[in-house]
C-alpha cells in the first residue's frame, strides 16, 4: 500500500463571511425570523394532530414521534420541510441569511433523531448505544459547523488529496470517509425498516400467533440486515466476488468453532416456526420450571415463579427433553395435610377443609377440591385437601399460604384440637 499527495488548487475558505455576517443587520431579518418561528409552530401543530390521528401518544417504541411530542423524528423532519419551503420563497424577494444557518442546522438534527431513535428502537437495552449516539451527535454537529463556515468543501479537497492504492484500486480519504458515512445511513434505514416491521407483526398479538409473528419478524430482520450489508459495502467500494472466500472461511468457522452458536439460531426458527413452545407457556427443563418470557434468535428467556429468569440456549429445548405444560394442560394440582385430633368430628373437618379451599376465587369448582382421611398419624388423623387451580403463573405458594390460614382460623372457631407431638415417658423405680 503506498499514498500519495496531488497537489490541487483549494478553494477559499470562506465566501464573502463580512457579506454574510452584515446580512443580519438588514431589516429583513425580522421578516426571516418571523417565517422561521411559524414553520416552527406549523411543525408542532402537525405533529401533534398526526400523533393523535394515528395513535402514537406515549409512544415509546415509534421512530417517528417517540415518548414526547419532539422527541421522534416527524417533528424536525416535518420543520426542515417547512422551512426549506419559506426558503424558497423568501430567496426571490429578499437577501437570506438565517435561513442559511437554520437549513444546516434542521438538516444536522434530522440526522441525529433518526440515528439516536433507530438505534434506541432496534436495540433498547444495548449499553453501547449512548457512546456510539453521542458520535452521531459530535460527527452531525461537525458537518454542519463545516457547511455554514463554508469550509465543507475545503476539507473534503485536503481529504481527497489523501491517497492510497490498494493493488490496482486507488482510494482516497475522503472516499473511504463518505463510503463509512453511506454505509452507515443504508444500515440505519434497514434497522428503521427491521423495526416498523416488527412493531406491526407483533402489535396485538398473544398465544401461538405471536411465537409465529416473532418468527417472521426476527426472519425479516436478518435479511434486511443482510441486504443492507451488501449494499454498505457496495458503497465503500469493496468487490462482492472477494466475499466468496470470505463465505467459505465462515462456512469453515460455523463447521468447527461457531457451531454451537450457529444450532442456537437456527434452533430458535425452527422453535418459532414449529410453535411447539409459545410465549406464555409453562415449561419445564432441566428441573427449572417457569413461564417462557420471550424467544429470542439466540436463546429463551423462561421466567419463574419465584421472579428468577434463567437464559436457556435454543439448542437445549430442541436437542433435550423439554415438558411444556401449557400443551398438556394448563390446570395445576395442589395439596396441604392437616392433622387434627383423634376425637374429632371427620365429617366436620372435611367440610370445613372444603369450604376454606371454595373461599378462594383462584379454586376451581369443576373439578371441585376434595379432602379425604388419608392416614392414622402418630399425632393425630391425618386429612389431605386437593384442589385445582387455572392460573400457576399468579404464583401458587402464596395460594397455598391463603388456604392454610384460613383452615386454622375455621378450626379454632369450631373448636378442633391440631395436635402437636407429644411421648409419654415410663421411669422404672429405683431409676
Amino acid at each position: 500500500m503506498t499514498s500519495s499527495v496531488t497537489l490541487t488548487p483549494t478553494p477559499p475558505p470562506i465566501d464573502d463571511l463580512q457579506g454574510w455576517l452584515a446580512g443580519f443587520t438588514e431589516p429583513t431579518v425580522g421578516a426571516e425570523l418571523a417565517a422561521l418561528a411559524a414553520c416552527v409552530i406549523l411543525a408542532w401543530g402537525l405533529t401533534a394532530v398526526m400523533r393523535r390521528a394515528l395513535g402514537m401518544k406515549d409512544e415509546k417504541s415509534s421512530v417517528l414521534f417517540g415518548h414526547r411530542l419532539f422527541d421522534g423524528v416527524m417533528f424536525p423532519l416535518l420543520l426542515l420541510t417547512l422551512a426549506y419551503i419559506a426558503r424558497t420563497l423568501l430567496s426571490q424577494q429578499l437577501p437570506l441569511a438565517v435561513f442559511r444557518v437554520a437549513i444546516p442546522v434542521l438538516v444536522s438534527l434530522v440526522a441525529i433523531r433518526v440515528g439516536v431513535k433507530v438505534l434506541q428502537v432496534a436495540f433498547p437495552l444495548a449499553t453501547w448505544i449512548k457512546p456510539l449516539e453521542r458520535t452521531i451527535s459530535w460527527v452531525a454537529w461537525g458537518a454542519m459547523v463545516l457547511w455554514v463556515s463554508g469550509l465543507l468543501p475545503v476539507v473534503l479537497n485536503e481529504l481527497d488529496q489523501i491517497t492510497w492504492k490498494i493493488g490496482g484500486s486507488v482510494l482516497s480519504l475522503r472516499t473511504l470517509i463518505e463510503g463509512a458515512l453511506t454505509a452507515s445511513a443504508v444500515l440505519i434505514l434497514s434497522l428503521w425498516v427491521s423495526a416498523a416491521i416488527e412493531s406491526r407483526l407483533l402489535r396485538s398479538a398473544v398465544g401461538g400467533d405471536l411465537s409465529l409473528r416473532k418468527a417472521v419478524s426476527n426472519a425479516m430482520r436478518a435479511l434486511l440486515m443482510f441486504l443492507g450489508l451488501i449494499i454498505a459495502l457496495t458503497t465503500v467500494g469493496i468487490d462482492l466476488t472477494a466475499l466468496s472466500v470470505l463465505g467459505g472461511a465462515i462456512g469453515v468457522g460455523i463447521g468447527f468453532g461457531l457451531q454451537k452458536l450457529a444450532a442456537n439460531y437456527v434452533s430458535g426458527f425452527v422453535i418459532l416456526a414449529e410453535r411447539s413452545m409459545r410465549i406464555g407457556d409453562n415449561v419445564k427443563v432441566d428441573n427449572f420450571e417457569g413461564r417462557i418470557s420471550d424467544i429470542k434468535a439466540r436463546y429463551t428467556l423462561i421466567r419463574s415463579t419465584t421472579g428468577r429468569e434463567s437464559i436457556v440456549p435454543n439448542e437445549i429445548l430442541i436437542t433435550n427433553r423439554v415438558e411444556n405444560l401449557s400443551l398438556a394442560d394448563a390446570r395445576v394440582w395442589q395439596s396441604t395435610v392437616v392433622s387434627v385430633a383423634y376425637d374429632s368430628d371427620v365429617d366436620l373437618v372435611r367440610r370445613l377443609l372444603t369450604d376454606a379451599a371454595l373461599a378462594q376465587p383462584r379454586v376451581m369448582r369443576d373439578p371441585a377440591p376434595s379432602a379425604a382421611l388419608s392416614a392414622f398419624g402418630a399425632d393425630g388423623l391425618e386429612f389431605t385437601l386437593g384442589y385445582w387451580i387455572a392460573d400457576p403463573e399468579n404464583g401458587q405458594l402464596n395460594l397455598r399460604s391463603d388456604i392454610n390460614m384460613a383452615i386454622l382460623k375455621s378450626l379454632r372457631g369450631n373448636g378442633i384440637e391440631i395436635p402437636y407431638p407429644q411421648r409419654i415417658v415410663h421411669l422404672k423405680p429405683g431409676d
